[in-house]
């Protein structure tokens, strides 16, 4: 039987569906984004598919569903997501209150060495205390981390069942998020994964209903930051995972629907109505940030894909300034030629595009040109002027994004999803750019950039083709002490026995045994029929002493599975097929 996969994308401006099968792209459909009801945006997607793809919409020959959204990433940046409790416990050294996030936090006395030894006893008592508080003053859950929990979670643990038993609310540990040992960028971790713990769930639960509702029950996964895609199951513990999915579909579309270059350097704008998310791309594969995914200002644990968001899109708000017009970063709906209320950066493209023969233009044109007039006569310019102001300042913005993104790059050893590519100066030579308003801006980025800006086929709905063919992926961390005879993946809360005898190589292949059978125990079947490829990241061996004074090895083991497409996808249907 033919089988087929599905992608959707809920962004800030259009929720965006494709079905694609062995013949290529089958159907798209566009939508409106309801931000008060993202699952009505959804229902509505699936239909417009369904009625696009006609009777090649058979929902028992769906294989998965791929989502991706920006419903968590949104309310962080509006100051909508949820308060948070936060229980830290440091033991000796800096201060805990140094790393500590949002209004109301408890620093619990106690703390374990970095071997996970208990130095100093918890003492909870000021815990249960401030969780009853925290309720009370509107906190809807809690993050409990400690700054050695990844080699002994016995500390954290203690603290979610105090924190639970005295307000109810559910409760992250740091250590079931990662392993690493970085106790800042932990709490922050822990600490927007329970701010946006709840609307994630609500979110998922009503997207599942959706497609029940259409008849299709084919497995659910999530968009990670990296590039990877991971089961419902597993993205309800980890949603802080999918915070930055929205970039990383745009850069996974690129991926499936443009050309491989080899030895080359490209830069990815993908210009949405709210945003613009760049990224780099190095013979043909995106590049990883090492540091960790950004929130707020602070460094997570989360593994992400170099990327940068500015608010310039199609429906950013036009406001004028002295020396000429500002684009963004306000959204207040859709352009004047959509039927908006205040002029945008669409509806200045109509005022320069609309005497030009046989350009296409958006919406209506003439409400855009009324639109700009007003704002014009109120600023005491010209209707060209202000509109020519607008798409300058646009591009600037672009331009100076894309330089800070590649100094990023530049300043240290690139990596791809694809394979490390040590110290190399990254100088684009070409520009991909999808979304929306990809073909209007095209020559004029062009122009600006002195670079060839080329959209691949099907850029409107490049982040949707990326949700659907973006493969599985997972990262796990593995801690083995020879000499207490123990190996941890304490993301798993898993323990297990070690002998006094083993070696780094047998600790590597424990570690991609366990997170193999991870991936297979939430649904994921390319870890059980080999699609999906494991390697090691990292991994280290240290000499030790143990209690009794004898030698003994310390190991730590990172692996993961390398994020990518289940295959290319280029052109009208039938030119290309995923695997």
């Amino acid at each position: 039987m033919t089988e087929y996969v599905l992608g959707i994308d809920a962004g800030g401006t259009h929720t965006d569906a494709v079905l694609c099968g062995p013949e290529g792209l089958v159907a798209a459909a566009k939508t409106a984004t309801c931000h008060e009801d993202l699952p009505s945006s959804v229902a509505e997607v699936l239909r417009r598919l369904r009625e696009a793809a006609g009777r090649a919409f058979a929902p028992e020959k769906i294989r998965r569903v791929t989502l991706g959204a920006t419903l968590a990433v949104n309310a962080i940046v509006q100051n909508k997501a949820d308060r948070v409790g936060l229980a830290l416990s440091a033991g000796p050294g800096l201060a805990p209150e140094r790393f500590a996030l949002g209004e109301h936090v408890c620093v619990v006395p106690g703390g374990l060495d970095h071997r996970g030894t208990e130095v100093t006893p918890l003492a909870p008592e000021a815990l249960a205390r401030a969780a009853a508080r925290w309720k009370e003053e509107g906190v809807r859950a809690v993050a409990c981390v400690g700054k050695f929990s990844p080699r002994n979670p016995a500390h954290e643990n203690a603290m979610r069942e105090v924190a639970a038993r005295a307000c109810g609310l559910p409760v992250t540990c740091g250590h079931a998020l990662s392993g690493q040992l970085n106790f800042p960028r932990r709490v922050a971790t822990a600490y927007y994964n329970a701010a946006v713990a709840r609307l994630h769930a609500a979110f998922l639960d009503a997207v599942e209903g959706e497609l029940a509702r259409a008849g299709i029950n084919a497995p659910v996964r999530l968009l990670k930051a990296d590039g990877g895609a991971v089961p419902a199951a597993l993205s309800r513990r980890e949603p802080v995972q999918s915070i930055l999915s929205g970039p990383a579909a745009s850069v996974m579309g690129v991926m499936a629907l443009a050309p491989v270059e080899e030895d080359a350097c490209s830069l990815l704008m993908d210009m949405g109505g709210t945003t613009t998310d760049l990224a780099v791309f190095v013979d043909g594969s995106p590049v990883v940030d090492r540091d960790g995914m950004l929130l707020g200002g602070r460094r997570t644990l989360v593994r992400a894909l170099a990327s940068l968001s500015i608010g310039v899109g199609g429906d950013s708000l036009l406001s004028p300034v002295e020396d000429g017009v500002r684009v963004g970063p306000l959204r207040e709906g859709p352009a004047c030629a959509f039927g908006g209320t205040r002029p945008t950066l669409l509806d200045a493209l109509n005022v320069l595009d609309a005497d030009t023969p046989g350009c296409p233009l958006s919406g209506d044109a003439a409400a855009s040109r009324r639109a700009l007039e007003a704002l014009a006569a109120a600023s005491g310019r010209s209707c060209a002027t202000l509109a020519q102001q607008a798409v300058a300042d646009a591009l600037r913005q672009i331009g100076e994004a894309a330089d800070r993104l590649l100094r990023g790059c530049n300043e240290r050893p690139v990596y791809t999803l694809a394979a490390l590519k040590g110290m190399r100066t990254l100088r684009p030579g070409r520009v991909w750019l999808v979304g929306g308003p990809a073909d209007r801006l095209r020559p004029r980025l062009a122009r600006f950039l002195e670079l060839p800006v080329d959209c691949p086929p099907h850029a409107d709905v490049a982040n949707a083709v990326g949700a659907a063919l973006t493969l599985p992926t997972a990262t796990l961390e593995i801690y083995a002490d020879t000499g207490r005879g123990l190996l941890r993946a304490p993301s798993l809360e898993h323990e297990e026995r070690l002998a006094a005898s083993a070696r780094l190589p047998q600790v590597e292949a424990r570690a991609l045994e366990l997170l193999r059978g991870h991936l297979a125990a939430n649904g994921a079947d390319e870890a059980v029929d080999g699609t999906a490829r494991l390697e090691v990241l990292e991994a280290d061996s240290f000499a030790t002493l143990d209690d009794g004074g004898y030698g003994a090895r310390d190991m730590r083991v990172s692996c993961q599975v390398v994020p990518g497409i289940a295959g290319r996808l280029r052109g009208a249907a039938g030119e290309s097929a995923w695997n």
